[in-house]
């Protein structure tokens, strides 16, 4: 498996694959031609050195097989060490139960180990009981109880 920086060119592909979720349907526009605040984000992305917008692929499959979304966060705490924090690991439908969520979160633990972070995170929808049981299956435990406030 090849792990790589997303390119503009990707976009469409990855959001095809959140809108393959349930609540991916809910909240994202896959539409052709797609939708350029994507763009837009991607672009913002992009530009920041403390992100790093994932795609995962193969030599035998044009098709984008996963992505995911790392950030490195810079803190005061901990000695003014990085908090990475993995978001939108979406792997395609088709391969879903073949190891490559556990590939990824193997190459992103080395990652952020190379960034020198301190820990890895995650947040995880509540209405995701098989995500959270495949997270606590790599290790990861819910030490804090998230909150969000969602702006309209």
């Amino acid at each position: 498996m090849i792990f790589r920086k997303a390119t503009k060119n990707d976009v469409p592909q990855i959001v095809k694959l959140l809108v393959t979720d349930k609540l991916g349907k809910l909240r994202e526009n896959y539409n052709n031609p797609l939708p350029t605040y994507y763009y837009n984000a991607f672009d913002f992305i992009n530009k920041d050195v403390n992100q790093e917008l994932m795609v995962v692929e193969n030599q035998e499959d044009p098709k984008i097989l996963a992505s995911f979304q790392l950030t490195f966060i810079p803190y005061l705490s901990y000695r003014g060490s990085l908090r990475a924090q993995i978001e939108n690991v979406m792997v395609r439908e088709d391969l879903r139960g073949q190891g490559i969520g556990k590939q990824i979160f193997e190459w992103a633990i080395i990652r952020a180990k190379e960034r020198k972070a301190h820990v890895l995170q995650l947040t995880s929808d509540k209405l995701r009981p098989r995500a959270i049981k495949f997270y606590k299956n790599l290790g990861f435990v819910a030490t804090h109880e998230g909150m969000k406030l969602h702006f309209k």
